[in-house]
């Protein structure tokens, strides 16, 4: 395969929408969600299966903290992701305990710790997607880090937060529950929006084609990695409660 030629950062950008549109918003598990196609027991799987990733994500966000430049351009703006997930200081607004208000509106009869945490079992498909990024980020470049977070993640987050809030408010599953999606339009709506564009007011300076092509290497590498998670969430989803 011909490796993508970039002349410009919006070239990069584009093709990386264009990835995303096929392999996460056209998939199977967005394409049913949207649908109402799903059971209420597959999306309680979903919202226990997600858990995972939601409160594991810090974890990458302090991974490409140690992977980017020691200097106030590049880590802050990671720094203010994680600052976000940590509700800026103020505990009612953790993000652990945002999303526990969605995983509760779907799953009420699993228990959860002090921590927020269901006793449930996790796919490997969260998992892989967590350990993908951070070990990534172990051996990545400053320039590779920051793309992969902020191509390969913030920069369709929004898009893909929002789609997942409005295919949660599908009637279909809100019959004998009301679902509280906050957590996923609080995320499309104010959080990724300024998470991308201070990850890309640094990634915007490398116009060179050799970076071009390296960004979105590290960027489709890691969008691939979350379109996955998605399918193999799918496959967890139709086993259960169809």
């Amino acid at each position: 395969m011909a490796m993508k030629q970039f002349q410009t950062y919006e070239e990069v950008e584009r093709a990386i929408d264009d990835l995303v549109e096929t392999e996460i918003i056209q998939g199977r598990f967005m394409r049913t969600l949207l649908d109402g196609a799903f059971t209420e027991e597959q999306i309680k799987e979903f919202a226990l299966q997600y858990s995972y990733y939601s409160r594991n994500f810090p974890r990458t966000l302090g991974a490409a903290i140690m992977a980017v430049l020691p200097e106030d351009e590049w880590w802050v703006p990671i720094a203010d992701n994680l600052w976000d997930e940590g509700g800026r200081g103020n505990p009612d607004k953790y993000h652990s305990k945002l999303y526990w208000t969605f995983l509760v509106s779907a799953a009420p009869d699993v228990p959860t710790n002090e921590k927020y945490v269901p006793d449930w079992p996790v796919s490997p498909a969260v998992k892989d997607a967590i350990d993908t990024l951070i070990n990534f980020l172990k051996v990545a470049t400053p320039l590779e880090a920051m793309a992969a977070i902020g191509l390969g993640s913030e920069f369709f987050a929004g898009k893909v937060m929002g789609l997942i809030a409005k295919g949660l408010q599908h009637p279909n599953y809100n019959k004998t529950r009301k679902l509280d999606v906050r957590f996923w339009s609080v995320h499309a709506e104010e959080h990724e929006p300024r998470h991308y564009q201070l990850c890309k007011d640094v990634l915007v300076k490398y116009q060179d084609p050799k970076d071009l092509a390296l960004m979105y290497r590290a960027g489709a590498y890691i969008a691939r990695s979350e379109a996955r998670m998605y399918d193999g969430l799918y496959e967890r989803m139709m086993s259960v409660g169809a």
